[in-house]
């Protein structure tokens, strides 16, 4: 538990320096068999982009920094539970482990809530409050039949 501990603690640091930085409170730090691969901030509000959560810049960075988006046999350590869109990042990068310190309520109680997008996901998508539409093109199926019939493909 030591380990986890020290790994937690980075996280948090991390999260503090970038709230001086003018970042958001969020810090995240990938460790493969013991060693710090890659670390991450929440870069929204600096790069103006929504998707800068502390996680993803991480397993961005891990994935540059092994030459690999497979980052299985990492762990991703992150001072707060992850939203739905860094668990779905988490789930497709393939990291074996998450620990978080706070969670999702800490989070709401700080002005980030995400029981909107756990709530969306869960409905239909005509009762979603963004409106999805389906249009249909006969050529998109094209697009998955040449995809599966590549031989030389990087599967994912």
């Amino acid at each position: 538990m030591k380990e986890h501990q020290k790994y937690i603690r980075r996280a948090i640091e991390l999260a503090a320096e970038n709230i001086e930085t003018g970042g958001g409170p969020f810090g995240a730090v990938i460790v493969k068999e013991g060693k710090v691969i890659a670390e991450g901030v929440n870069h929204v509000t600096v790069h103006n982009d929504p998707t800068a959560h502390a996680e993803v810049e991480a397993i961005r960075s891990a994935g540059r920094i092994l030459e690999n988006f497979d980052l299985s046999g990492c762990a991703i350590y992150a001072s707060c539970e992850p939203c739905p869109m860094c668990l779905s990042a988490i789930y497709w990068s393939r990291i074996s482990e998450v620990y978080f310190a706070g969670d999702r309520v800490d989070a709401e109680q700080a002005g980030f809530d995400d029981s909107l997008i756990y709530d969306e996901i869960s409905k239909p998508q005509e009762r979603r409050k963004i409106r999805m539409v389906q249009v249909q093109d006969p050529r998109v199926k094209d697009l998955f039949s040449r995809w599966n019939s590549k031989s030389d493909k990087t599967p994912y």
